[in-house]
């Protein structure tokens, strides 16, 4: 008997399918996951998803249930306003209604979606549908389930998308004690271990591949998602957005980078007493950062720079909690922001200096006027807004946009990494005049590098970590200079860590709320053993 054929239509809400608009998908079987074979639905990006996730079944007259495959986690919600750890997944299948959210794969990480509504096209036969949703497990051999079984709740007075939503709530309270054991115990199976915790460092400026590390790359997949990889897709046109968002050919060697970075930073102890001294100053920078619409990774750079210290000196004169250089404060003043370094008092000297180049000098350490024996000579300024966190940060996210707004940079699929490589290695000091040319700039060395090799532009950062150390002072035939090869994964391990701290301490502030999702007992958080700020704030009493 032939009957009129009804497709899903869905919106996707997170990650980087969401700007794909409203997905028309054939009924009335609809496999969705990381791979559901032909016919299906792919979810391209995201961490935490098997093959086959879920099936959606439509019905005659706009029916429609859901179904998860196996045991594979699936949530429905009457929006996607809601806190997902606060809803058990489906143990069997569920009538979805137009507007019911839907979340995929464990809370934190995998996809949300938005049931818009079956819609008719076509025919039909109707009988036996063949679903995955009675499978023992992923991947193994679909079992026939009769249509008609599925039930479906008839409307009614009440809004239609309640009796949908209704039901999840009504099989999730009689699996509650169930749910909570399942969990616990995956929670100790999947669980990596950190290992032991140690006194320590506030900061570790690189880390070897050499080093073991317990932690799965693929567990931290979802922040580098989060912090790198969304910003990175959303500056992408054309369509090798698509194709750089899947998993499998991001930055590979960065991220085991930042993966060996995160160990380190979380084992040590002296970096969580740190943050939670500068928890203020740090979540300040990350609103600063949205206001201004960037990745607020950014707010790990002055961090690695001076541990938000506001008197942090190097020996080249770099000050304050971004460690800008005297110059670089000239230039930004010039186009009317309100920071300012002038009247410098340099030991030796009975004249007082001001910068009035727009770039340091190349090498700095042997051209520069203020620098002598690998020392700042600067000894005062009567104005020196580098200490200043207002200030400087306005200067930051101007002077971050240089790079973040480059062009070339932006198509090349990792303007996050870039950006960043660009606060310690200089944006193009070469537009100030042939003298102020750095070749280690990050325009030109990316250039260079990406004319040798066509199609891996996103991997530049990963490909050129060559030197073993920070502190090298060879480039070891890298495009950029071995302390610029090292920090762009410290600063985004850093702040996956803080991330975690701050969302677990501080998760009512408007600056961390966002990153309490990470804090599930199958989020990344888990594995990383964050303390309390009550044990922090023991440590430092003692």
């Amino acid at each position: 008997m032939a009957q009129d054929r009804w497709d899903v239509v869905i919106n996707v809400l997170n990650g980087p399918m969401a700007s794909l608009g409203e997905q028309v998908l054939r009924g009335p079987v609809v496999r969705i996951g990381a791979q559901p074979g032909p016919g299906g639905f792919e979810l391209r990006g995201y961490r935490g998803l098997d093959k086959r996730q879920c099936v959606i079944t439509a019905y005659e007259k706009g029916g429609a249930s859901i179904a998860p495959v196996g045991r594979n986690q699936v949530r429905i919600a009457p929006h996607a306003n809601v806190d997902w750890s606060d809803i058990d997944p489906l143990y069997n299948p569920a009538n979805l209604s137009p507007g019911c959210a839907v979340h995929l794969g464990p809370v934190g990480r995998g996809a949300t979606l938005q049931f818009v509504n079956a819609r008719r096209l076509g025919e039909w036969q109707s009988g036996d549908l063949v679903s995955d949703v009675d499978a023992p497990e992923a991947g193994a051999a679909p079992v026939p389930r009769p249509a008609h079984q599925v039930r479906r709740i008839r409307p009614s007075g009440v809004p239609a998308w309640f009796f949908g939503c209704a039901f999840l709530l009504a099989t999730g309270l009689s699996i509650s004690v169930l749910a909570v054991a399942v969990f616990i115990v995956a929670s100790q199976v999947l669980r990596p271990g950190l290992g032991e915790k140690y006194e320590g460092e506030a900061r570790w400026d690189s880390v070897s591949l050499e080093e073991n590390t317990n932690l799965k790359l693929e567990g931290l997949q979802g922040p580098f998602l989060d912090f790198v990889m969304r910003h990175n897709l959303a500056a992408v046109d054309g369509p090798r957005k698509v194709a750089l968002s899947e998993p499998k050919v991001w930055d590979e060697r960065l991220e085991r980078y930042i993966t060996a970075s995160v160990e380190r930073h979380a084992r040590s102890l002296r970096f969580f007493d740190r943050l939670e001294e500068v928890r203020r100053e740090y979540g300040q920078v990350i609103l600063e950062m949205r206001r201004n619409g960037l990745p607020e990774v950014f707010a790990a750079i002055p961090y690695q720079e001076s541990k938000y210290e506001s008197d942090a000196q190097s020996y080249v004169c770099a000050r304050g909690y971004w460690q800008f250089m005297p110059e670089v404060a000239h230039r930004l003043s010039k186009q009317g922001l309100d920071f300012q370094v002038a009247d410098c008092r340099l030991d030796g000297s009975s004249t007082l200096w001001t910068p009035t180049q727009d770039a340091p000098p190349p090498n700095a350490v042997v051209n520069a006027v203020y620098v002598r024996n690998k020392q700042c000579r600067i000894q005062s300024c009567r104005v020196d807004d580098r200490s200043d966190l207002v200030k400087s940060t306005a200067a930051a996210v101007r002077s971050l946009r240089e790079a973040y707004d480059d062009p070339t940079l932006r198509q090349s699929g990792a303007i996050v990494q870039l950006t960043i490589a660009s606060h310690n290695g200089g944006y193009n000091d070469g537009r100030f005049g042939r003298e102020y040319a750095k070749s280690s700039n990050l325009l030109p060395a990316y250039r260079r590098w990406a004319k040798a090799n066509p199609g891996h532009e996103h991997r530049f950062i990963g490909q050129n970590i060559r030197c073993k150390s920070h502190n090298t002072p060879s480039r070891c035939e890298a495009e950029i200079y071995a302390q610029t090869q090292h920090y762009t994964y410290t600063i985004i391990a850093q702040h996956i860590v803080a991330a975690c701290y701050y969302g677990k301490n501080y998760g009512s502030d408007p600056a961390f709320q966002n990153y309490r999702s990470y804090l599930s007992s199958d989020g990344y958080c888990s594995a990383l053993e964050v303390p309390t700020a009550s044990e922090v704030r023991a440590r430092g009493s003692k």
